[in-house]
């Protein structure tokens, strides 16, 4: 299992992060013995927080019917880590337990992803083509 992330859709996220505040959004694609990812969709941090984030349902419900119109699935949600390594925090694990597809840490210098399986945290290999 992969997640495979154009070079330019990776661009775009590191474009898109900020000093201040968690970024985060979601990985928007095809599923099937891989994750491969054809878009990126920022959403809307309403904690405005360094270091947690959360995505309102409803722009949630949004992204997600924009999605499917354009026959694209869920593949992963991204988000950045300001004051720590890529590695999943126990508020990720909670939504990890919700949302069971590849989370996309980055703190800015490296990219890692992360997947619940079995109930372990399973790194994710990340492919850039």
């Amino acid at each position: 299992m992969r997640l495979i992330l154009p070079r330019p859709l990776a661009s775009k996220i590191i474009g898109g992060l900020r000093e201040d505040e968690e970024v985060c959004g979601f990985l928007l694609g095809l599923e099937g013995e891989d994750f491969r990812v054809l878009d990126v969709v920022f959403a809307r941090n309403e904690l405005h927080s360094p270091t947690s984030f959360r995505i309102n349902p409803r722009e949630v419900l949004e992204i997600l019917e924009r999605a499917e119109r354009r026959g694209l699935q869920l593949v992963g949600i991204f988000h950045s880590h300001l004051r720590c390594p890529p590695i999943p925090s126990p508020d990720d694990l909670r939504g990890m337990k919700l949302w069971n597809v590849p989370w996309l840490i980055t703190d800015g210098r490296e990219m890692r992803a992360w997947i619940l399986k079995d109930g372990k945290v399973v790194e994710v290999e990340l492919s850039f083509e």
